[in-house]
């Protein structure tokens, strides 16, 4: 078993095209229909009428948080650190999107008519511009990098299978996406994440057994080359694996507590079906990944090198798709996985956009806003996010770079905003504090001492400064008073409100 086996198919730029367009048509004919059902105003574009219920819930919050590094980089880190990179990849991921449970039953309880974190900082902070405007740019920049990670996970497919120029890929990518965002907002991404989510669980496993199948010698062959190469391949405790990434990682995936797109389902879903859908979402998202890492040990076991595939390790898997020599229709499918993970998280990441500019900068800055414009404006925002991305993309940038810068940016956030949810001495200046001191001192020692002590520092100094300064206050803040929260977009009536408290009643 060796590279030289390996040959490309040769596929037609053409058929990565017709794929990436017909997927977007099938997505845009359903939110069509979607937007004509569903969505009557601001409201129901950013929130989905709080109405969404277990089913589309849990598809949508595992297509949310499955971005194109979930498929791609689970296989990139067990190209390079074989099972144990694999293990660190794959754990923390559920495990965050399941952290989110308890401060999400705190927040849906006590906040029943909340759109975004920002606005809960604000309410929580005294109505704080300073507190909930460094939350605002956290969410926004959050979300243009998610937008960033997805369109480069894209652009690697369709150049590595297709020999499309990654620029063309990212292109035609986002406005296939924006054309079907446009239209539903929330509703949109609920609904169609969940047929992504189903593309994403069921072709994935076919192409992996499809490659263990083609592989002369089967997964035996495989498995026996990859311990071959280097023992510790099939080891899970790799002590180098756990500190060249895998800690960093996990701890930067543990701020999905503060991801917008994962808030907004919080407050969207059903008062009831909070904890179960994110427990559900959690543990059904595991197999994804698993599976697509498996592409990660054949790559060890043809004797692959970064060189061999372009430099960039998460190339591995669509590098040994396209050249093992499967029948066109698995290669397809394969890059079907890709193009969903791709297009929902950046459909939710531009849905989480359009309530963060609803609520958070057009009626704080501009109130009167009549209820027209803003709707056109919340539309809007989404095409600029998604124009913004990808001129940020075109100057290119590393993947792998990408995803820890983002993990690093929203880490300073961390513990500040879990803090402000669970203890009441949580204080404004601790609170901005924490967050601005924790980007200077670990984005330094981030650039001197590597990713795991800028990490650790992030959080250290986040925390210990609002701690500091919440002893040093005294204030409590009462977190009852929230439910006093009347909704910014003005379409949660009084009504729809006692509808929320007795959901709540009922978990």
């Amino acid at each position: 078993m060796n590279k030289q086996m390996l040959v490309s198919g040769g596929l037609p730029q053409l058929y990565g095209y017709a794929e990436m367009i017909a997927l977007a048509l099938v997505l845009l004919a359903l939110s069509y229909t979607i937007k004509r059902i569903f969505v009557r105003n601001t409201h129901g574009f950013i929130i989905a009428n709080r109405q969404v219920g277990f089913g589309f819930g849990v598809g949508a919050v595992i297509s949310a948080w499955t971005y194109a590094m979930a498929v791609l980089m689970s296989a990139g880190m067990t190209f390079q650190w074989g099972l144990s990179g694999l293990l660190w990849f794959v754990v923390p991921n559920g495990f965050a999107v399941m952290a989110m449970i308890p401060f999400a039953r705190i927040l849906r309880r006590s906040m029943p008519n909340g759109y975004t974190i920002a606005e809960f900082i604000k309410h929580r902070f005294d109505d704080s511009r300073l507190a909930s405007g460094v939350v605002t740019l956290s969410v926004v920049l959050s979300i243009l990098l998610a937008v960033l990670i997805n369109l480069k996970g894209l652009s690697i497919v369709m150049s590595v299978i297709f020999g499309i120029k990654p620029e063309y890929a990212a292109t035609v990518g986002i406005l296939c996406i924006l054309a079907y965002s446009y239209f539903g907002g929330l509703w949109t991404s609920v609904i169609t994440g969940t047929l992504n989510t189903l593309m994403l669980t069921v072709p994935s496993a076919i192409v992996v057994v499809a490659v263990y199948h083609f592989i002369p010698g089967g997964t035996d062959a495989v498995f026996s080359a990859v311990g071959q190469a280097n023992p510790q391949n099939l080891s899970v405790l790799r002590a180098d694996a756990a500190a060249g990434f895998g800690i960093t990682l996990a701890f930067g995936l543990l701020t999905a507590v503060g991801d917008q797109a994962l808030w907004q389902k919080v407050w969207s879903i059903r008062s009831r079906e909070v904890t179960r859908v994110f427990f559900w979402a959690g543990a059904l998202f595991y197999p994804i990944p698993i599976a697509a890492g498996m592409l990660g040990l054949v790559g060890i076991a043809y004797g692959l090198t970064p060189a061999d595939i372009g430099g960039d390790i998460v190339a591995i898997g669509p590098y040994i798709v396209s050249h093992l020599g499967l029948p066109l229709i698995l290669v397809l499918v394969y890059c079907l996985t890709i193009l969903a993970a791709s297009y929902s998280s950046i459909d939710a990441a531009s849905s989480a956009l359009s309530s963060v500019v609803a609520v958070d900068i057009v009626r704080r800055l501009w109130p009167d806003t009549n209820e027209r414009r803003l709707f056109l404006i919340t539309k809007v925002s989404i095409l600029a996010g998604g124009a913004v991305g990808l001129a940020i993309l075109l100057t290119g940038i590393d993947f792998t770079s990408l995803v820890l810068t983002e993990s690093s940016l929203r880490t300073a956030i961390l513990v500040p905003f879990v803090l402000a949810i669970v203890w009441p001495r949580t204080s404004t200046i601790g609170f901005v504090g924490g967050v601005v001191l924790g980007i200077i001192f670990g984005q330094t020692l981030r650039y001197f001492h590597g990713e795991l002590w800028g990490t650790l520092t992030t959080l250290g100094v986040s925390g210990a400064t609002v701690l500091i300064a919440g002893l040093l206050d005294g204030r409590k803040f009462d977190m009852a008073s929230l439910r006093n929260v009347k909704s910014e977009i003005g379409v949660d009536s009084t009504a729809l409100a006692s509808i929320g408290k007795l959901e709540t009643a009922r978990t």
